[in-house]
C-alpha cells in the first residue's frame, strides 16, 4: 500500500487532485459532479481520477451513472494514516 500511495501521489501527474479527492471521501462520499464543483475542477478531470483510484482498489463506487457516489475502499479506510504520513512529506518537499 505505501508503495502505491506514493506512485499514485507524488510520482504521477495530477497526484495532488488524488490526494485532495482522498481527503474529501474521507470526509464523506461524494459522486463526481459534487467533487468537481467543490475542487474547482472539470468533471471530466475528475472523473479521470475517480477512474484511476478505483482500478487502484483506493475507493469504491456505488450507484448507476450520474448518481454515482465513490467511497474510500476498507483497504484506504484502515491505511488512512499512512496516507496523511505520505501527503504531509510530499507538501513538505513542495
Amino acid at each position: 500500500m505505501k508503495r502505491l500511495l506514493w506512485w499514485l501521489l507524488a510520482a504521477t501527474r495530477g497526484g495532488h487532485n488524488r490526494a485532495r479527492i482522498i481527503s474529501m471521501l474521507h470526509e464523506r462520499p461524494y459522486n463526481n459532479n459534487q467533487l468537481a464543483e467543490a475542487l474547482g475542477l472539470d468533471y471530466k478531470t475528475v472523473q479521470h481520477h475517480l477512474r484511476v483510484l478505483e482500478k487502484n482498489k483506493i475507493i469504491v463506487s456505488s450507484g448507476e451513472r450520474y448518481g454515482r457516489m465513490y467511497f474510500l475502499s476498507d483497504m484506504m479506510e484502515e491505511n488512512y494514516p499512512l496516507f496523511e504520513e505520505i501527503w504531509n512529506r510530499i507538501e513538505v518537499c513542495e
